[in-house]
């Protein structure tokens, strides 16, 4: 605890640099907040006030509260929000690991235990896995976390849910250009648009990076694009979306053991050179949304549909995976009226289908030519060796839901929910030989997930509110197909893990002092565990613990005073192994590994529109690496800053510069728990410099100017 008050300490004299403004100046202004009702939409429940539902959720703004984002990555962009981790692997063939409470906090690769989406449709697969590489954040204009158990209203993998809103458009045209550069021969271009005329708008983004990386083999090539056009008039919103990818190269430069990042934090992992981990990728989405508005409610519906394909070298093999995956939802909400009591009802259903083919190969890339080959790389100088596993994985899921929110008087509210959910898992082996089996199978994993909450308003601008939720989550197609006794087909021994929450909390503003605490309490059954066995070259394996408990604490802090505001975001946790047996070791009592018990961020703004100065702060205790915790990774301090200014209107300039790790530090910002050769850390980027100038045009409605 010292330890970690000390680094705290760093960080709030960090902050402290702009502590120079006259405090007479944010005096002068006028005490009395206006509140602006504050709605959210992740609840299901169609637009309600954040103070009326019984759970942990937070609504942020980034641009606004954060300003000068390079939109460039998701950790960037969810940083200081209580409960939610986001650690970045600084790989750029890894996505960020997302974490809720510890859920998905031991991801391998991906997004796990977390759901995500954008305007409502799910990124997340029917598997449970999450994909970020193609999402584009530059026209992201809110944030809705939904913090804790949320399967009664979401389903498979739910600890989390993560909503991404797009921006709406606030003038008849806007067109933007952006320039960014930086450390490592960083360069990212820019260009967006907006528009609304009556009932039509659009927005639309593409995105350009190029990186040789601040690690060795660690070169990035990537075009992202996205756009959205819609059209409401009368009470109907119709609107349609497209995310695209073309990434052409993402180096990977693995994890590094101990030694190895204290001798040079910038190196490679040596394997991953010499085998010449990365990926290439492409993929397309498109979704349709529509919705129309009754007299006493309304009626939804979203369809949607994508592409991906995967070339994916790696340390054990090379993956192949070529993907399309489609979905529906459909939801109703309206009010009703039984005796004395109103009620606000919400129904709906989601269907998901992923059908990937799938292909290993032996990789050879570090194989010394043979004339005539081996057995498993038969072809001197190339990559591929022999196909080790060729198969169709289908997923598909189907979870139907239903909810009822019951006011009661004034001040207080009742919610119930309760959904069921039918994940059907089915491999067809397409590599049967006389001395290789039909692995062929299929596996259905079902769960039927309640919850209920009551919210209490104390005063018009202050709640507390208890709830009891269930969560479950199913292992991917992946993890159920990789089995460390090198068979094929779907592992009938690895089950879903499931949990259930308590809750209390209480939330408000005081003024100008908008606050969010909660205290929660889990118990999770047949944890889904990570490791990895010897000569597995970094290949992950999953086994069920059998019991594990979540406690912890979480505030939330936004307040401001003129020119000045303050975020800040600080969590506690105590997670624990309570029945956990491998073989002849017992875990039974350790803690989970992966997780820091204590961790605190701070985001400290000054200025107005037209200039403005950030400093961030994010510090952390020891995180243990095993299940055995016998080694742990050390605590960290590390701030950031950056500045901007904006001049004009027709065209609008602005320059933005910043610089990240401001004190060099060297740490791990993600951590591989289980690592069998030791390759627990994935380093943080060194002190960065980067700098962005936006020209941009706005053109508005004539009365305005």
């Amino acid at each position: 605890m010292p330890t970690m008050l000390l680094r705290a300490l760093e960080c709030t004299l960090a902050l402290a640099v702009l502590a120079f403004y006259p405090a007479s100046v944010a005096a002068q202004q006028d005490s009395a907040a206006t509140l602006k009702p504050v709605v959210v939409t992740v609840t299901r429940s169609g637009e309600r006030s954040i103070l009326r539902s019984p759970f942990a959720i937070t609504i942020v703004h980034p641009d606004s509260s954060r300003p000068g984002q390079r939109h460039a990555s998701i950790d960037e962009l969810l940083a200081v929000i209580p409960g939610l981790a986001v650690t970045s692997r600084n790989n750029p063939a890894q996505d960020a690991r997302l974490s809720v409470r510890g859920f998905g906090a031991r991801s391998a690769f991906g997004v796990r235990g977390v759901r995500v989406l954008r305007d409502g449709i799910p990124i997340t697969l029917p598997d449970g896995q999450t994909p970020l590489d193609y999402v584009s954040l530059e026209s992201v204009g809110s944030v809705e976390v939904l913090r804790g158990a949320a399967s009664a209203l979401y389903g498979n993998a739910s600890g989390g849910v993560i909503d991404l809103r797009t921006t709406a458009p606030v003038a008849p045209l806007s067109l933007n250009a952006t320039q960014w550069i930086g450390s490592g021969e960083t360069s990212r271009s820019v260009v967006s648009s907006s528009a609304i005329n009556g009932p039509a708008y659009y927005v639309a983004d593409i995105a350009r990076l190029s990186s040789d990386g601040l690690r060795d083999h660690s070169s990035q090539r990537t075009t992202t694009g996205y756009a959205k056009a819609g059209y409401a008039t009368g009470n109907t919103d119709l609107s349609m979306s497209l995310m695209a990818l073309d990434n052409p190269l993402s180096e990977n430069p693995g994890a590094l053991t101990p030694s190895e990042m204290t001798a040079d934090p910038e190196q490679a992992d040596a394997l991953s050179v010499r085998r010449n981990a990365r990926k290439l990728v492409k993929q397309v989405q498109l979704g349709m949304s529509v919705s129309h508005h009754l007299k006493r409610g309304t009626i939804s519906a979203s369809l949607y549909g994508g592409a991906r394909s995967l070339d994916n070298p790696l340390t054990f093999a090379v993956v192949e995976v070529g993907r399309h995956t489609y979905g529906a939802s459909f939801s109703a909400r309206g009010d009703a009226s039984t005796g004395l009591l109103r009620h606000s009802l919400s129904a709906g259903m989601d269907f998901q289908y992923q059908n990937d083919l799938r292909r290993n190969f032996a990789t050879c890339a570090d194989t010394i030519p043979i004339v005539g080959g081996t057995a498993t790389c038969p072809y001197p100088g190339e990559e591929r060796g022999i196909v080790t596993l060729d198969q169709r994985e289908r997923v598909s899921s189907a979870g139907f839901y239903f909810s009822d929110d019951i006011p009661l008087g004034n001040r207080a509210g009742l919610t119930a929910a309760l959904r069921a959910d039918r994940v059907h898992f089915d491999v067809g082996d397409r590599l049967v030989t006389a001395s290789d089996p039909d692995d062929s199978g299929n596996r259905t994993l079902a769960a039927v997930s309640p919850a209920a909450g009551i919210v209490l308003r104390v005063t018009n601008t202050q709640s507390l509110y208890a709830n009891v939720s269930t969560a479950f989550e199913t292992p991917t197609a992946t993890e159920l197909g990789n089995h460390a006794d090198g068979s094929a087909g779907i592992n009938p021994d690895l089950d879903p893990q499931r949990s259930t929450t308590f809750e209390t909390g209480a939330k408000g503003w005081l003024g100008r002092i908008q606050y969010d605490a909660s205290l929660f309490s889990t118990a999770v059954h047949d944890e889904l565990v990570p490791y990895e066995i010897p000569g597995s070259n970094g290949r992950r394996y999953f086994r069920n613990a059998g019991r594990t408990s979540r406690r912890g604490a979480e505030v939330g802090v936004d307040a401001s005073a003129g020119p000045l505001s303050l975020t800040l975001a600080y969590t506690y946790y105590r997670f624990r192994f309570e029945r956990y047996t491998s073989g002849a070791s017992d875990f039974a009592g350790n803690a989970i590994p992966g997780v820091p018990a204590q961790r605190l961020q701070g985001a400290l703004r000054l200025g107005n529109s037209s200039h403005f100065v950030v400093v961030e702060t994010e510090a952390s205790n020891k995180t243990w690496l095993d299940d055995a915790n016998t080694t742990r990774a050390p605590g960290y301090a590390v701030s950031s800053v950056r500045a901007g200014i904006s001049r004009g209107r027709i065209p609008h300039v602005s320059l933005v510069a910043g610089v990240q790790n401001v004190f060099d530090r060297i740490y791990a910002s993600s951590l591989a728990v289980n690592a069998a050769r030791g390759k627990y850390y994935e380093p943080a980027l060194r002190r960065t410099i980067y700098l962005g100038l936006t020209i941009g045009l706005t053109f508005r409605p004539s009365s305005t100017e």
